[in-house]
């Protein structure tokens, strides 16, 4: 008998997208999207890698403070990228390897190590802000088997965006970048960090995104580590304003006129699911994409970043270190670090994130937590939901 593509607790094969279409196209509903979203197997299913500390930008918000405008001496050497993502591959079936960075581009062996990463059976992604990407550069991308480019657009004009990137051009540069993947095929999608600099132009940037056929737009609620502690009281929205924000987001979202996910704002998923009871209606692939199938942090469960260095953390903005792939196997870590197995179960949560009725579908963003209360089990700082026992008391 052939099994549904998310059998009871088992890891369905592919990537979430894999596995969306699968359930989608097979009329599957809230059960089997449910069961996929709880991961209780914790299976592997991103792993963002920043390739290099290097890059030609330095970004207001970037989680680097050591931004380097060329390669950096402790970046993992070929022979070490080779071997991580042959490890990377035994862990996860269908993972998704986003090759991050620093700008991943400026790595001479990124390709070498993209194609090593296809030939693992790993799903490929790359991250890059875009303004080295000529229609050469472009090709190269495609024929590496890249099958998805995220491309940063903090603003809806260059001078918001030339602000926050610090470079002159760097938003005309990244739009033909964008251009030029788009002729050849390449999914691209649009990232951009919402905060108070740009964000009464959040709906400037939801149309820009459809103007370049972007695939997705994905915002990030920003995340005050490295850079952005610096920035975080200039530029840090006021909780109700993330709340305003996460709102409208949902209500494009029914439009379904491209893919959209909130990114570090796990809120989110509470108010999905408060406005689709308001709605009368279930959370299904069919109604609410992909959403319907993760959570909000996942930090250490689903998700984990590794440095240009080989650290292991829980993601690129939580400053725990799990473990080093230069001294231990990445499976190791990703199964037995104390870190992950705290994340991993909600019932560890502090404060009023412990007590929220929503707390398995949100958890709260762990680094923001960190960096308000120096613990990544502390509630969310920024979010303005009260739990009801909170409320009774």
């Amino acid at each position: 008998m052939n099994k549904h593509p998310h059998s009871q607790g088992g890891h369905p094969g592919g990537t979430i997208k894999d596995v969306y279409h699968k359930i989608k196209d097979s009329g599957g509903g809230h059960q089997h999207a449910h069961q996929f979203m709880q991961n209780k197997g914790n299976q592997l299913r991103l792993v963002f890698w920043e390739t290099t500390g290097g890059c030609n930008l330095e970004c207001v918000h970037c989680r680097r403070l050591d931004v380097s405008q060329e390669l950096m001496k402790d970046d993992l050497t070929t022979e070490e990228s080779l071997r991580l993502v042959e490890q990377i591959a035994e862990v996860g079936d269908g993972t998704i390897l986003v090759l991050s960075g620093g700008e991943p581009l400026f790595r001479p062996d990124i390709f070498e190590i993209a194609k090593h990463a296809k030939k693992q059976g790993l799903t490929l992604a790359l991250a890059t802000n875009g303004t080295l990407v000529d229609e050469a550069m472009a090709r190269r991308i495609v024929d590496a088997g890249i099958e998805r480019v995220s491309i940063s657009l903090d603003g809806a004009d260059a001078r918001t965006h030339d602000d926050f990137r610090k470079l002159p051009g760097s938003f005309d540069a990244a739009v033909r970048g964008i251009k030029n993947l788009r002729s050849l095929g390449m999914e691209v999608q649009i990232n951009s960090t919402i905060a108070k600099h740009n964000v009464h132009q959040v709906k400037e940037i939801y149309k820009m995104a459809q103007d370049l056929d972007a695939i997705a737009l994905h915002i990030f609620m920003l995340v005050p580590v490295g850079c952005g502690v610096q920035i975080a009281q200039d530029q840090m929205l006021e909780p109700e304003k993330y709340e305003e924000i996460l709102n409208w987001f949902y209500d494009i979202s029914k439009e379904k006129r491209i893919q959209t996910k909130a990114t570090c704002a796990p809120h989110y998923f509470r108010i999905m699911r408060q406005r689709a009871k308001e709605e009368g209606i279930h959370i299904t692939p069919q109604t609410h994409g992909m959403a319907a199938m993760t959570k909000g942090c996942l930090a250490g469960s689903a998700v984990c970043f590794v440095s240009h260095k080989g650290e292991v953390f829980p993601c690129g903005y939580l400053p725990v270190e799990a473990g080093n792939i230069r001294k231990q196997r990445f499976k190791d870590v990703w199964e037995n670090a104390e870190v992950f197995k705290k994340l991993r179960d909600p019932e560890n949560l502090e404060g009023k994130c412990g007590i929220c009725e929503y707390k398995k579908v949100c958890l709260g963003c762990r680094a923001r937590a960190f960096y308000d209360k120096g613990s990544y089990l502390a509630e969310e700082p920024y979010c303005i939901y009260q739990p009801k026992v909170a409320k009774k008391v």
